[in-house]
């Protein structure tokens, strides 16, 4: 079962501006460099995906350790890493901790990639 993400405005002005916008300043562009930094890497994006496409919208660390050929430690790195970049979140839960990723986060950075609508010919 895939989980659903509710859509959102992205071209309203409480949004992060698109990238085809008005320029970035140095703070939003440095910011923005870190959630990109964390995604270059493909354990991390491929653990961002499988958080966000899991059953009930959140994946236990246990569930997520068996799909890659690494110790649990560099998984729970690359996990910091994704956190420290805002784009997911965790709640222990006695021995696990179960992660889920924040909608918000990824619909401001879809919503960079937005291009001006073409005008009506």
């Amino acid at each position: 079962m895939s989980m659903s993400l509710g859509i959102e405005d992205v071209t309203a002005p409480a949004c992060c501006a698109p990238l085809s916008g008005p320029p970035l300043d140095a703070d939003e562009a440095a910011e923005l460099a870190k959630v990109f930094k964390s995604l270059a890497d493909p354990v991390r994006l491929r653990l961002l995906n499988m958080i966000a496409a899991a059953e009930g919208g959140e994946a236990c660390v246990c569930d997520l350790t068996g799909a890659f050929d690494l110790t649990a430690p560099t998984i729970s790195h690359h996990l910091k890493v994704l956190r420290q970049a805002g784009l997911i979140e965790g709640e222990r839960r006695g021995t696990w901790v179960y992660y889920r990723a924040i909608p918000a986060a990824l619909t401001r950075l879809s919503g960079l990639f937005t291009l001006p609508a073409p005008a009506p010919a």
